[in-house]
């Protein structure tokens, strides 16, 4: 049995079979070797800066430094715009595993709304890879200790500290300044997108938005080194930002107190210059609004609120409200009389309370008809008409001078078109003309529309900020200078532009500022009431706009209109008279006339010349029109 199991073994051929298996082994691990190694060359010295670049992309991170947005302060130094530190809880989606077990489990341990979630994916397309998308603003130090106990719970969320936008004086400077707000989709379309890298806000109205680029500054970069759970382990390199330029304006906090206080529970406005340099004192739209309430979204309810408001708080009347000037512009009208050789200071023109186009039988009435049964007197001159608001006197001269030759003269006070201040939606006014007519309306021009332009009627229209400057131009005796808000950028002066009248006899502007002096300061003027305690000369025009028509045969009675339906109140002044300081525009509407505007006017005055520093005009970088 031994023998016959030796003869099975075949030790021979076994080592043969041994050989063959060793030989394709080491043939395998040759080539598996050799595999590896030319691999091995392939990235070390090949592809050595292909790699060795993806390594640092996947260590390094570069990340944006958001520049500190400029602050806006007042003439006085008094912060209207600031920043403040606060948290902002973030995402990095690519980071997550999971987004919406993610935004789950935060609405688990904080308070999260849909509209932040909804906020949130609307800003997710336009967000680069691996960038932190805002999820909600302004986290509080609870909800950050929440988060920070549940972070491992909560991959890819962060809480960056950033500056936000903060209005300390909220309301009192809304229309003027405006507000920045979230960047929504379709700006994100539009705008570049480095200096915007890591900026959530953007100008959205007023200043903040004409002066965006200004404000802005200019973004940083800092490159840092994380670990495999994105953890930032070291700084590597660093260009920081640079800060956004500070404004200093015009503007006046305590003028626009003094304006908000006495405007308070009216709709209306004030714009008050500096006749010296343009330089816009006081812009106040009343009702305001908090412009807190933007910047980090307002909700839908509170929006509606403001939106839906029939008193419209977000409606700048001060530069967008057009209405008819009243009799607010009959001293630039008896300017244009007496320039043109059509009246003198000594002319006269009977006054019975009415007037009629020679061949109509149609009455234009005086206001004063319905009070005194007659006109202001047998006969009168400009002097009185300025001062007594006479409707007949001036119905005698604009249809002696024509509605264009109106126009041609007024249009020197930039009646008719925007001022130029350095702000946005500024809106035109209306200064017609018989081609103005024709175009707009596709009719022929009437002698009755005339006579309507003469007193500010009619299709007539100013901002308040137009009759600002009006005034100024009638401070200054035939020039002034084209609004500003902002006063210095870093430091610096703007140049403005100055307006300028045709020459005009000094007589004539002494008569129509005589004029104007009487109004407060003569007894018989319609605003004597003012001169009560009056430490200053003024000279001033009241103004009465008609919201709806009165009949002919009809009497306007105030107690039987609706309160909306009322007659709008209107107030230019400047003060001193001997060297002028301020100009001011005051509407009030449906304050039933110009006895509504006139405390207005006196309380931002007031506020003014009793404080003698306020007088103190800056320097002004002029450019010439011409």
């Amino acid at each position: 049995m031994a023998a016959e199991r030796n003869l099975l073994k075949d030790a021979n051929r076994e080592g043969r079979i041994f050989a063959d298996r060793l030989v394709v082994t080491l043939v395998i691990f040759a080539v598996m070797l050799g595999l590896i190694v030319v691999r091995y060359y392939h990235l070390q010295i090949v592809d050595h800066a292909i790699y060795a670049t993806q390594s640092d992309q996947n260590r390094l991170q570069t990340q944006p430094l958001p520049p500190r947005r400029g602050l806006i302060r007042d003439r006085a130094g008094r912060l209207i715009a600031e920043n403040e530190p606060s948290f902002v809880l973030s995402v990095v989606v690519e980071r997550t595993g999971g987004l919406d077990e993610i935004i789950e489990r935060l609405q688990q341990i904080i308070e999260l709304s849909d509209d932040d979630v909804a906020a949130f994916q609307r800003r997710r397309p336009s967000t680069r890879p691996y960038a932190p998308v805002p999820l909600k603003f302004r986290i509080s130090e609870d909800e950050r200790a929440r988060i920070a106990v549940n972070s491992h719970e909560l991959p890819g969320v962060e809480i960056e500290a950033q500056l936000i936008r903060s209005y300390p004086l909220a309301d009192l400077f809304a229309h003027a300044i405006g507000y920045v707000g979230r960047i929504n989709e379709r700006e994100l379309q539009t705008l570049p997108e480095g200096p915007y890298e890591g900026t959530f806000h953007i100008g959205k109205t007023g200043i903040e938005k004409y002066y965006e680029t200004a404000l802005l500054g200019q973004v940083g970069v800092q490159t840092v080194e994380t670990d495999a759970r994105g953890r930032i382990m070291r700084l590597v390199e660093k260009t920081p930002p640079v800060p956004g330029k500070d404004l200093t304006l015009n503007l006046d906090a305590d003028l626009q107190l003094a304006a908000a206080q006495a405007l308070q529970g009216q709709r209306g406005a004030v714009v008050a210059i500096d006749p010296r340099d343009g330089g816009v004192l006081a812009l106040y739209s009343s009702p305001s609004f908090d412009p807190n309430s933007f910047v980090n979204g307002i909700s839908f309810k509170e929006y509606a609120e403001l939106r839906d408001s029939p008193d419209v708080p977000l409606f700048n009347r001060a530069l967008q409200g057009q209405y008819p000037p009243g009799s607010t512009v009959k001293p630039a009208i008896g300017l244009a009389g007496l320039h043109m050789g059509l009246v003198t200071p000594q002319s006269k023109v009977a006054d019975p309370g009415w007037y009629t186009i020679p061949g109509d039988d149609r009455r234009y009435r005086d206001w004063v008809l319905r009070i005194r049964g007659r006109g202001h007197a047998d006969k009168v001159d400009l002097h009185m008409a300025i001062a007594e608001s006479c409707d007949v006197y001036f119905y005698d001269l604009a249809r002696n001078m024509t509605v264009d030759r109106m126009h041609d003269f007024l249009q020197h006070f930039n009646l008719g078109a925007r001022t130029g201040v350095d702000t946005i939606n500024e809106r035109p006014g209306v200064l017609p003309s018989s081609e103005w007519k024709l175009q707009n309306r596709g009719r022929p021009w009437y002698p009755g529309e005339t006579l309507s332009v003469g007193i500010g009627q009619g299709y007539m229209l100013a901002t308040p900020m137009q009759l600002a400057l009006m005034t100024s131009v009638l401070a200054n005796r035939g020039y002034a200078y084209k609004p500003s808000l902002v006063a210095e950028v870093d430091g610096v002066v703007p140049e403005t532009k100055r307006l300028q009248l045709p020459d005009i006899e000094p007589s004539h502007w002494q008569a129509i500022i005589e004029g104007m002096e009487a109004v407060v300061h003569e007894r018989s003027g319609t605003a004597h009431a003012m001169a009560k305690g009056l430490q200053y000369r003024v000279a001033s025009k009241t103004g009465t706009a008609q919201v709806i028509g009165i009949a002919q045969d009809e009497e306007y009675d105030e107690e039987e209109i609706a309160e909306r339906h009322r007659n709008h109140g209107l107030f230019i002044a400047f003060a001193p008279i001997e060297a002028p300081t301020i100009a001011l525009a005051v509407i009030v509407e449906n304050g039933g006339g110009s006895s509504a505007a006139v405390p207005v006017a006196r309380a931002v005055l007031d506020a003014w010349l009793a404080n003698p520093d306020k007088g103190v005009m800056r320097n002004v970088g002029v450019a010439s029109n011409g």
